[in-house]
C-alpha cells in the first residue's frame, strides 16, 4: 500500500499558492510493497507496454507505467534474465533500449488476454477510498462572496446566493428547477468552482483482481498550473499513477441509464469502467433535464437513496464481490418540472434542498440584452429591450435568461446574410421573434 500525507507534506517553497490548499498528497512508493501491486502484475504490465510502443528505453517504460524507474530496472533485468526482453542499444543516463523476445511476445500476449489495460499501473482500492476521505475532509464551508465569485460570469436573482450556499455547504443534495432556459445548467457548472483545490485521482484501480479505469478525459480536467509551475511540479516527488486534475462536474441528461451507475465490465479486455458517482467523487455530479431519463425517476432515485443518505455506496465487481466506496460529491437534479411531481416524500427528505429558478425580471431582461449586444459588435440600443418587452407582455410569455442571447444572435446572422451593418432595428427583431418563436 502506497504511503499517503494528509497534510502539507511538500516543501512549502513550492506550495506559495500554487498547491497550498493540498490535504492530499500522493507519495512516490519506495519499493515494489509500497505499490500495492505483486510483482507479477508489475512484470505483466511491463511487457504490454513494450509490446505496444515497440523498442523503448527503461525510463520512457517507467513514465508510460507511472513506477519510479529504480523500481522498473531491477524487474527489467529479471526480465532480461529470463529472455523475455533484451537490450537493443544503450541509451543516455545509463539506461538501454529494450524490445520483447520471442518467448516475451508470448508472454505479453498471455498478458493481453487475461486483461488488455496498458497504461499508468493502478493504485489499491484502499489507497483511493482514503484519498476521497482526505480530499473532502479538508474543504471548508464556503460563505457568500466566495459564491458570487463563482457566480460571477452569469445573470442571476440575488436572493438566490442566500438559498444556494447553505445547500452546497451541506454536501448532499439539490434540486434546481423552473422553466427551461434561465441558467440551471450553468449555475450547476459554476457551483464546483466553490469547492476550491483541485484534485488527485487515480488513473485505475484494482481490487481482488478487477482493474477499474477511473480518470476519464470527458470529465476530468487537467488541473490550471501557473507559469513556471508545470516544470515545478515534474521536479516533484510524487506517485505517477496518480493525476491532478480540477475537481470534476460530471454532467449526464437523458442519456442516463442504471448502467451507468455500476461498474461496467467489458468481458472481452477484462477491464471494467468506473460508474458516474466515482468519477464525480470529491466534486459535483448533475443529472441534467431529470425526469426525462429513459429510466423512471422513481427507478433512479431509490438507487441513490441508501448512498445519499449514509455517504457510501456498493458496487458489484465482474466477480461478484461487493465494494464500498465513498459517495462524496454535490448532487445536483437540474429539472423543469416540480419535484414534488416527480418523487415521493421519503426521497424528497434525502435531497433537503429544492431551489426555483425563476425568470429573471424586465430590468435582468434588459441588462442581458444590453451586455449581449456589446459583446456581439451591436451599436447600443436601450430602446430595443423596450421594443421585446412589450411583446412578451402582449403576448403573455414568460422571460428566460437566455432569450437576449438566441435572439440577438439571429438578428447577427440576419444582418450578415443582408450584408447591412448590424443593427437593432424593429424589423430585424420581429424576424428573429418570428422564427425563433415557431409562430404560426
Amino acid at each position: 500500500m502506497s504511503l499517503v500525507h494528509e497534510t502539507h507534506p511538500i516543501d512549502s517553497g513550492y506550495l506559495n499558492g500554487l498547491l497550498s490548499e493540498d490535504t492530499y498528497w500522493p507519495i512516490q512508493p519506495r519499493d515494489n510493497h509500497e505499490t500495492g501491486l505483486s510483482e507479477a502484475y508489475i512484470e505483466g504490465l511491463i511487457l504490454k507496454i513494450v509490446a505496444s510502443g515497440g523498442t523503448l528505453h527503461g525510463r520512457a517504460i517507467a513514465e508510460a507505467s507511472g513506477l519510479p524507474f529504480r523500481l522498473i530496472e531491477p524487474v527489467l533485468d529479471v526480465q532480461r534474465t529470463r529472455k523475455l526482453i533484451a537490450h537493443v542499444r544503450p541509451a543516455p543516463f545509463n539506461d538501454y533500449y529494450y524490445s520483447l523476445t520471442e518467448a516475451g511476445q508470448r508472454r505479453a500476449q498471455e498478458q493481453f488476454r487475461q486483461c488488455a489495460y496498458v497504461g499508468p499501473a493502478p493504485v489499491p482500492l484502499s489507497d483511493y477510498v482514503l484519498s476521497v476521505e482526505a480530499q473532502m475532509a479538508g474543504l471548508e464551508p464556503i460563505d457568500r462572496d466566495q459564491l458570487r465569485r463563482a457566480l460571477s460570469s452569469i445573470s442571476y436573482q440575488d436572493e438566490l446566493l442566500d438559498q444556494l450556499g447553505p445547500a452546497i455547504n451541506s454536501n448532499t443534495g439539490l434540486f434546481l428547477f423552473g422553466p427551461p432556459g434561465n441558467g440551471k445548467t450553468t449555475i450547476a457548472r459554476c457551483l464546483t468552482s466553490c469547492l476550491g483545490q483541485e484534485i488527485w485521482i487515480p488513473h485505475a484501480i484494482l481490487d481482488d483482481g478487477n482493474l477499474i479505469k477511473l480518470k476519464d478525459d470527458a470529465f476530468h480536467r487537467p488541473a490550471p498550473v501557473p507559469e513556471g509551475g508545470g516544470r515545478l511540479l515534474e521536479m516533484q516527488e510524487y506517485d505517477r499513477r496518480w493525476a491532478r486534475i480540477q475537481r470534476p462536474t460530471v454532467i449526464v441528461g437523458g442519456e442516463l441509464t442504471m448502467n451507468n451507475l455500476e461498474v461496467r465490465h467489458d468481458a472481452r479486455s477484462n477491464i471494467s469502467e468506473a460508474p458516474l458517482q466515482m468519477k464525480s467523487n470529491c466534486g459535483c455530479l448533475l443529472i441534467d433535464d431529470f425526469g426525462r431519463q429513459r429510466v423512471a425517476p422513481e427507478e433512479l432515485l431509490n438507487r441513490w437513496i441508501v448512498p445519499l443518505e449514509s455517504r457510501c455506496d456498493f458496487l458489484t465487481l465482474p466477480t461478484g464481490k461487493k465494494i464500498q466506496i465513498p459517495f462524496e460529491q454535490l448532487i445536483i437534479f437540474s429539472t423543469n418540472l416540480n419535484p414534488d411531481s416527480l418523487v415521493d416524500e421519503a426521497f424528497l427528505r434525502r435531497v433537503p434542498y429544492k431551489i426555483l429558478v425563476g425568470d429573471p425580471t424586465a430590468a435582468e431582461y434588459a441588462r442581458l440584452m444590453a451586455e449581449m449586444a456589446e459583446s456581439l459588435g451591436f451599436p447600443p440600443a436601450p430602446e430595443a429591450a423596450d421594443y421585446l418587452l412589450a411583446r412578451y407582455k402582449h403576448e403573455k410569455r414568460g422571460l428566460r435568461r437566455c432569450h437576449p442571447r438566441d435572439l440577438l444572435t439571429q438578428v447577427r446572422n440576419f444582418c450578415i446574410y443582408r450584408k447591412t451593418r448590424l443593427q437593432l432595428r424593429p424589423e430585424y427583431l420581429d424576424q428573429a421573434w418570428r422564427s425563433y418563436f415557431s409562430q404560426l
